[in-house]
């Protein structure tokens, strides 16, 4: 009995640490369930922009593109390119729609965070923030993007697709799955960090000296906002080409 209450206490212990929460939190009830009301309000709040944005940007196409038009093709064209560069030319095609939205939903979010004034919206309790400032969301898109390249690994070869987990060799077949387990959680943690960090290294000198000090800041907030979206689109693209390859 004693060997068994190791293990049990040993799982009783991260639980309690799972609960272990930095600051305060809004909650909803949904279906039985306790979910952060902050992610979820300004996650639609993205969502609403991008949709609306894209509707009346293309409500009345035109064949010679101009002003929103243009702009959105711009950043479509930006998008194939990114996914043809990382998949190949045969196969990125269907992937441009799930690229395309991890690229913008993380670049809209993170913007957002940088740019509007979330506190002067008040909460019985925490403050709205970045969506992808909250760890739940990374790790939702993370597993998102692993979803996506098994799912094109096992389109593309079928059950052939973990032979790869013995090549070259099967003496690397632990570091082979444990990669798979590496690769979501470098991507949660990476943008969770980044953005994290910008946000307080801008709260920090907008507390201290709140005109002119904080705005150089706040431009580079916004740089490495963007840099850290294309590094996400880019990995997920290349994940999913990755899988793909060396098909015969």
């Amino acid at each position: 009995m004693d060997i068994l209450q190791f293990p049990i206490k040993t799982l009783n212990n991260f639980y309690d640490i799972s609960g272990v929460e930095v600051g305060q939190h809004f909650y909803w009830q949904i279906g039985g369930f306790q979910v952060h009301a902050q992610v979820l309000i300004t996650s639609w709040i993205v969502i609403a922009v991008l949709l609306g944005s894209a509707t009346i940007a293309v409500r009345d196409p035109q064949i010679v593109p101009t002003g929103a038009q243009n702009f959105v093709e711009y950043v479509l064209e930006f998008v194939r390119d990114l996914a043809r560069t990382q998949i190949g030319e045969e196969e990125y095609g269907p992937w441009v729609p799930f690229i395309g939205t991890m690229f913008l939903f993380i670049f809209v979010s993170n913007w957002a965070g940088a740019l509007l004034p979330w506190g002067i919206i008040k909460l019985p309790h925490g403050e709205l923030a970045a969506p992808t400032n909250d760890i739940n969301t990374t790790v939702a898109l993370a597993l998102l993007t692993s979803v996506a390249y098994f799912y094109a690994g096992l389109t593309k070869k079928g059950l052939g697709y973990f032979g790869r987990y013995i090549q070259p060799t099967p003496i690397l077949l632990p570091i082979n799955i444990l990669e798979d387990f590496t690769k979501p959680l470098s991507l949660s943690f990476r943008l969770f960090g980044n953005i994290l960090a910008d946000e307080l290294v801008v709260a920090v000198p907008v507390s201290l000296v709140p005109l002119v000090v904080p705005i150089p800041v706040m431009f580079l907030g916004l740089f490495t906002s963007g840099i850290q979206a294309l590094i996400f689109a880019t990995l997920a693209a290349a994940y999913i080409g990755e899988s793909m390859e060396g098909h015969h």
